[in-house]
């Protein structure tokens, strides 16, 4: 790699956490108190960045009140001669966040930003800028790739305990100095309240700070708001995101538990019992509180594909907004599938178009493991596979069509990247071994939780051969942080020659598992 040397977390975090010093809660109380609302505009909840490109980027930012955002980039920390970028205007239509895109930036460099928060009656009256700074995707495929990926943040009762460290995990993926974040969904869990304190097996107390919207399952707007905002209470999550940009992809959570179109909830937690109006209220949420490029379009959609240099394309799925309902998954024919036929024949595309060395799948959910869906006391299915190790069935049907494609227009480097399951493990898949054998050999990574429930390993499916090369799990249910099991992957790809390194981590950076793959291969 031949990344530039990284300026110093303290300098680059100096202004945003002195900015952030409205969150800073009392020791005692263990709750988050309100932005005072005296003097001048305040961005108390740090600055984000997301879905970098090679000239371009998204800066978003929170405000304690109306204001102008407004952005100014420089090459130093000085900010000598800076670019200045006006965005919108942040009120209570998006509760006060807002996104300012950044384009004409030079390629694979570092960029220092600031965002002012100006008085709309007064643009002289403005706040304390908070700073942040990224790296753009580089044109010049000698300088490499770095990122890290993972997912699934304060579920099953677990959220930020300060005597822990709070979201520790942050600092072990920044220490990595990556140019980006994939969060492969699960960013919040809008159905998983959180308690002052938690009993832990070992007679230990897990003491979470708590807010009001986190103390009930997530119905109205605000309160998914909410749940994106008790996140960043955390100062490991704000350091993180001043110094790492994302991209982002949701999954169940961010709504409910299993969710799908048209679902109607027995949960007796919920007075509202319409998914379809939970996810619209949901989606209104997620867009307002990360930086996302296709949020921005009339159609708002989360896939997307990100291309990162002549090295890597990253395809970021949503298997969550087009699926079918969650079955028993043996149907013979299923032309909706998982991923709905526009998503698919949009990735196949994209894929065949792409001239990346690496082609990621960003993928919300596995693709070989069983994933059961026994909330109402049937049988069914939530991801993929479903336990029939013969020809495809079910949602199985349309990723067959999807790896059969790949294999016959001979795309290469595809490599599966995914979170949910709250465990880390490789997957390699392989005709030899499958029911299916219509499709090239491929890789499948999963990592993750961030800071949530571990679980003991899934099932494997054996439709599409595979094997599992590597695996640590739980051996019992919803580990705490505190026992351990908390993970993220690392890639690496190096410029010289193109060769991709994954690394699977634990939460304190120590690597558990390493496979090197050659690039310009149809299946690996």
């Amino acid at each position: 790699m031949s990344h530039r040397p990284f300026p110093g977390r303290r300098s680059v975090l100096r202004g945003s956490l002195a900015a952030s010093a409205a969150l800073t809660l009392p020791s005692a109380l263990g709750a988050a108190p309100a932005f005072a609302l005296s003097g001048r505009p305040k961005a108390g909840w740090g600055v984000q960045t997301g879905d970098v490109t090679c000239d371009s980027g998204l800066v978003w930012v929170r405000s304690d009140r109306p204001a102008r955002m407004i952005v100014e980039t420089s090459a130093t920390e000085s900010f000598r001669n800076p670019r200045r970028w006006h965005g919108p205007l942040l009120g209570k239509g998006t509760d006060f966040t807002g996104t300012t895109q950044l384009r004409g930036l030079p390629s694979g460099e570092q960029i220092h930003y600031r965002v002012l928060l100006a008085d709309p009656d007064d643009p002289r009256r403005t706040g304390e800028p908070v700073t942040g700074t990224f790296r753009t995707a580089s044109a010049r495929r000698r300088d490499g790739v770095r990122f890290v990926w993972s997912g699934d943040l304060a579920g099953q009762g677990w959220g930020i305990n300060p005597e822990f460290g709070g979201y520790r995990i942050y600092d072990a993926m920044a220490a990595l100095d990556p140019d980006f974040f994939i969060c492969s969904g699960d960013n919040i869990y809008a159905d998983g309240p959180i308690s002052e304190t938690v009993a832990l097996p070992d007679g230990r107390t897990w003491r979470n700070i708590t807010t009001e919207e986190k103390s009930k399952v997530a119905q109205t707007l605000s309160e998914f708001r909410g749940n994106f905002r008790y996140n960043l209470l955390d100062e490991n999550l704000r350091a993180f995101n001043a110094q790492v940009p994302s991209i982002i992809q949701w999954d169940d959570h961010e709504v409910t538990n299993n969710w799908y179109p048209g679902e109607i909830l027995t949960d007796t937690r919920y007075t509202e019992k319409n998914v379809d109006v939970l996810a619209a209220r949901a989606r209104q949420a997620f867009s307002e509180y990360f930086p996302i490029s296709t949020l921005r379009r009339p159609d708002g959609r989360v896939y997307r594909v990100q291309h990162y240099g002549p090295l890597l394309d990253v395809f970021v799925l949503d298997m969550r907004t087009y699926r079918n309902a969650n079955s028993p998954d043996n149907q013979t024919t299923d032309p909706q599938g998982i991923l709905g036929r526009e998503q698919l024949e949009w990735l196949k595309r994209e894929l065949s178009r792409s001239r990346a060395v690496w082609k990621v799948i960003a993928s919300d959910m596995p693709l070989g493991l069983v994933v059961p869906d026994t909330g109402d006391g049937k049988p069914n299915i939530e991801a993929v596979a479903q336990g029939d190790p013969g020809a495809p069935l079910g949602r199985e049907l349309q990723i067959a069509e999807l790896l059969r494609f790949v294999k016959h227009r001979r795309i290469t480097g595809t490599v599966w990247l995914t979170a949910d399951v709250h465990y880390t493990s490789a997957q390699h898949y392989d005709p030899s071994r499958a029911a299916f054998k219509d499709f090239a050999p491929f890789w499948e990574f999963v990592s993750g939780p961030l800071n949530a429930g571990a679980f003991p390993a899934n099932t494997l499916d054996g439709t599409f051969g595979p094997d599992r090369v590597f695996v640590k799990a739980p051996t019992t249910a919803n580990v705490s942080p505190a026992g351990g099991y908390q993970f993220f992957g690392e890639v690496d790809i190096d410029g010289d020659s193109g060769e991709m390194t994954v690394r699977l981590r634990e939460q304190d950076g120590t690597v558990l598992f390493t496979q090197a793959l050659q690039p310009g291969r149809v299946g690996q």
